[in-house]
């Protein structure tokens, strides 16, 4: 069932993702060569708690951190650890998602640690291109494919695979709601999008091959040939004007002109 939020819901939800904006951008000026990635899942954790939020992530079917931090070809879910740490020339996507009264935001991005290959930043630039080219698809009246579509014809346009295993969600009361908002699709198809829809929206894009695989600790995803993959992500919500808002970006509204 898919669950329409009302203007009060979709507020709550405001300020859950600006909450989780402010977390993500400080998590992101920290990573640097030689941090650990525990050491960026401690940072997270404490300035979610100390705004009186709870981290979605810890515990959640049983995952062990408040961040998922992975690397290079790691595609999502690589767990935090002290024995992890960043080398310069290293892609790191990290992905948050809290809960405050309530309501749930999620969002993610990949980030190069240090001066990293012209591919690589190329990749970096794409999965998020990507994510705003589907984003503006999520207009009221459209179909939910609509948002699919345009991720793929972007990141295939410029030879990029994408990652079919792993799709984005619903979102609200519940970190995973319907509908599921697979990365790719044909325009036209799909549920009917309408007022009050609040999803996740998350390219998970590989620089090659994007078959995957998970490894044996249960929940670490990772291309099978070792291709580096980028990984971006916001909460959104389709507003009482029929326009898609960023609910863990604040402030940013797409606009009449951004839909056509």
């Amino acid at each position: 069932m898919i669950y329409l939020k009302s203007a009060a819901q979709i507020a709550a939800m405001r300020k859950a993702g600006a909450l989780l904006y402010d977390v993500l951008i400080k998590v992101r000026h920290a990573v640097k060569p030689g941090m650990s990635t525990g050491e960026l899942d401690g940072i997270a954790e404490k300035l979610i708690r100390d705004k009186g939020a709870i981290p979605s992530f810890l515990g959640y079917r049983g995952f062990p951190a408040t961040l998922c931090t992975s690397l290079n070809e790691q595609v999502v879910h690589g767990i935090p650890s002290d024995t992890v740490v960043l080398r310069e020339g290293d892609i790191l996507s990290v992905d948050c998602g809290l809960i405050l009264n309530g309501w749930q935001s999620d969002s993610a991005f990949t980030v190069g640690v240090g001066n990293i290959s012209p591919e690589k930043q190329a990749l970096i630039d794409v999965t998020e291109e990507c994510f705003f080219l589907g984003a503006r698809r999520a207009v009221n009246g459209g179909r939910l494919q609509d948002i699919s579509h345009a991720v793929q014809t972007h990141a295939e346009s410029h030879g990029y695979g994408i990652v079919r295993e792993l799709v984005g969600h619903g979102i609200g009361r519940d970190m995973h709601e319907e509908p599921s908002v697979p990365n790719f699709g044909r325009a036209g198809q799909g549920v009917r999008l309408r007022e009050g829809m609040t999803i996740a929206v998350e390219p998970m894009i590989a620089m090659r091959d994007p078959a995957v695989t998970e490894l044996s600790d249960g929940w670490t995803v990772v291309t099978i040939d070792k291709s580096p993959c980028a990984h971006y992500e916001h909460t959104l919500c389709i507003n009482d004007r029929g326009l898609p808002e960023l609910l863990s970006y604040p402030g940013y509204v797409f606009t009449e002109e951004e839909r056509k």
